[in-house]
């Protein structure tokens, strides 16, 4: 399937979002970016997996990059696309496809004030080690050098600053095995666990201020494991827990707190990720800001504008989508989010 470019931002929105491209399944989507970008002489253009990465070479003082991920979650009955009233329904409307119509749409202006890596991704919604910004940061850091970098997860139209970080950790409890006729010989481990959900319970989650957004942290239990048989008394029982922090700590800081928290349990880190300072000072940043209106929240949750702040480039999420209708069966974007979206990032590359 083909893009047309000169369509509208709405259309070419509706466009994308009928090529399914589940996480893994990107590369019809791939193939018609690659595409659409040849057929503009001002690009130099490169594929690398399922990921695709248009240049200009201009010779300005500033390069940016505006990023965008290709992938979706899976489908739940909303392809194709429909439109009702100024909304656009179907899978990945807001995370992420307006925003990919947005850089696709910027990516025909021939002459910009900034020079532009437009970098199309795939699989961002599953295990990190199958990312593409992430493996072209491993593998080819020099195609992401820039002064700033836009990624355009859904904000709805706001700039969000930074992400927070996260991580994940199992607390396992201990007891002793019994039959669970004479449980009066045993200790029951998943009984015993309710002290790690008291702890839980008990949490009041932080508000730090950082550079000026406040975030709001969150620690939640997200599994319960336990159990031998239906006649056992189990000897463990693990509560893995999902820790959001704000910005302001580092992972170490994060796991840190965390073990001490469940200070006389065995603790395992299962995963985890930094998150990233707004940046929003740094001059480039601030001009991309004011150009998009002024507004600016805290990013809850994490993206990858962190992977942009661990080489050192400041970097905010904007897009049109709204980010609280994102995975849902109803997600939709609102439209004149998305022409507004265009309307701004393309007075911010020609001002």
């Amino acid at each position: 399937m083909r893009l047309d470019l000169t369509q509208d931002v709405a259309s070419l929105t509706a466009a994308i979002v009928d090529i399914e491209s589940v996480s893994g399944n990107e590369k019809a989507l791939a193939d018609a970016v690659e595409e659409a970008l040849r057929a503009l002489p001002h690009l130099s253009v490169e594929r690398d997996g399922d990921t695709v990465i248009a240049r200009t070479s201009q010779g300005r003082s500033e390069r940016v990059v505006i990023a965008g991920h290709l992938d979706t979650v899976p489908i739940n009955h909303n392809l194709p696309s429909r439109v009702e009233g100024d909304r656009l329904y179907g899978c990945g409307t807001g995370d992420m496809k307006a925003g990919v119509a947005v850089q696709l749409k910027l990516a025909t202006i021939p002459e910009t004030t900034r020079d532009v890596t437009y970098f199309f991704y795939e699989c961002e919604e599953i295990e990190e080690e199958r990312n593409g910004l992430r493996r072209i940061g491993l593998t080819r850091p020099e195609l992401l050098q820039a002064d700033f970098a836009v990624l355009m997860e859904p904000s709805g139209g706001i700039v969000e600053g930074g992400c927070q970080g996260t991580i994940r950790i199992e607390v396992k409890v201990a007891g002793e095995r019994a039959h669970s006729a004479r449980s009066w010989m045993g200790t029951n481990a998943i009984h015993q666990a309710a002290a790690v959900l008291d702890v839980l319970r008990a949490y009041e989650p932080k508000r730090p201020v950082v550079d000026g957004l406040e975030y709001h942290e969150g620690l939640n239990a997200v599994f319960v494991r336990g159990g031998v048989a239906g006649n056992v008394i189990p000897d463990e029982c693990v509560v893995t827990i999902n820790y959001r922090f704000a910005p302001d700590k580092s992972l170490a800081d994060a796991e840190r707190y965390l073990r001490k928290l469940f200070d006389g349990y065995e603790v395992t880190v299962v995963d985890g990720a930094p998150g990233a300072r707004p940046g929003l000072t740094h001059p480039v940043a601030a001009a991309f800001t004011e150009a998009t209106g002024g507004a600016v929240r805290a990013k809850f949750g994490w993206t990858d504008v962190a992977r942009f702040s661990e080489l050192g480039i400041p970097a905010v999420n904007y897009g049109p989508g709204e980010p609280s209708l994102s995975h849902t069966r109803d997600e939709y974007v609102e439209i004149p989010r998305i022409f507004a979206s265009e309307e701004r990032m393309r007075a911010w590359l020609t001002s």
